[in-house]
């Protein structure tokens, strides 16, 4: 059930998340009980998590978001010319909205107003970076969803009054292997009409020493975003790792063309975790798998497109040709 926050410019709808403590307890217990260990990715993205991520999109090592950005400053003007009359611009996994900030602008160069739909796990993101927006942008609406993708899925089938801009940048899909990824984009798909388009962030195969230091940087920022995953446990779940005992680590299998991100135990030892009456064990060296980050070649972009029933429109890279953004609508969807 959703609680609306509601002002003359904004809501908030806030799903409760009372049962998301009991499924990530079944989570963490599943995935350190499993061999080999593994955690999803998708528990990063507490207050401090989200914070850091967006640490992260700054750091020198981090091509992705400095690449993407300069693709939206060349192109928004032309996103924004092929929608006519109302438009809501979607995001899916949003954060700060920062790179939003660029199609925001285009579309209000063109349109009298826009309504802004973001949708992110963190309701303290949200509510801070919406409020940013409307303090910035006057003729700006927003509808702020703070939930889970397949929540906000439900979101999308409400925007039905005007053409949607369905956003999923960063390279979120990189998150998901191959088949998981078709299956969310069909997902999307379905909820789209002849007028809307999707807009997806995807990264690009390229050589190891650039996609490592990507996801293991100098200042170690991504380092302190993988152990938050083990403080979160301590913190919700009353568990006693000793980040000091664990190591981050990345590494790019290039025949799966992803980087694959672990915690390593840099001893043998037994933990224990509160919440879950349970003791963990690990080996000395023993890795907690906690992340996957696909990247694809021009092919597989269009491959992915093709299994999730979306047509290829348009498609732009920047100028080192290392990200690209991608138009998407329904297959045989023409204007």
């Amino acid at each position: 059930m959703a609680i609306r926050k509601t002002t003359a410019r904004l809501q908030v709808h806030a799903y409760d998340h009372n049962g998301h403590l009991e499924e990530f307890a079944r989570e963490v217990e599943r995935g350190l009980t499993a061999s080999p260990k593994r955690l999803p990715c998708r528990y990063f993205y507490d207050q401090q998590g989200s914070r850091l991520f967006e640490e992260i999109c700054a750091l020198p090592e981090y091509y992705l978001t400095r690449a993407e950005r300069q693709i939206l400053h060349e192109r928004a003007e032309e996103i924004a010319a092929l929608f006519a009359g109302e438009v809501a611009l979607v995001e899916l996994g949003s954060g700060s909205a920062a790179k939003t900030r660029i199609l925001i602008e285009a579309f209000l160069h063109r349109h009298a107003s826009l309504r802004y739909v973001p949708i992110d796990i963190s309701p303290t993101i949200l509510e801070a970076s919406s409020l940013a927006l409307l303090q910035a942008y006057p003729r700006l609406e927003i509808v702020a969803v703070a939930a889970e993708y397949r929540e906000g899925l439900v979101r999308l089938q409400v925007e039905t009054g005007r053409a949607k801009l369905i956003l999923w940048l960063g390279s979120n899909v990189g998150n998901l292997d191959r088949p998981e990824a078709a299956r969310f984009l069909r997902r999307v798909r379905e909820t789209m009409t002849e007028r809307d388009r999707l807009l997806v962030g995807i990264d690009l195969r390229k050589e190891r020493a650039v996609l490592e230091a990507a996801y293991d940087d100098a200042r170690g920022v991504t380092a302190r975003f993988n152990l938050n995953l083990l403080a979160r446990i301590n913190q919700e779940l009353g568990g006693r790792f000793d980040l000091t005992r664990f190591r981050h680590r990345a590494v790019y299998h290039e025949p799966m063309g992803r980087v694959e991100i672990y915690l390593d135990s840099l001893q043998t030892q037994r933990v224990r975790i509160e919440g879950l009456d349970l003791d963990v064990s690990f080996d000395a060296g023993e890795p907690i798998h906690t992340e996957n980050s696909y990247k694809y070649s021009i092919e597989e972009i269009a491959a992915l497109a093709q299994a999730a029933g979306l047509a290829l429109e348009r498609q732009w890279f920047d100028a080192e040709r290392q990200f690209s953004v991608n138009l998407l609508a329904g297959s045989g969807v023409s204007r």
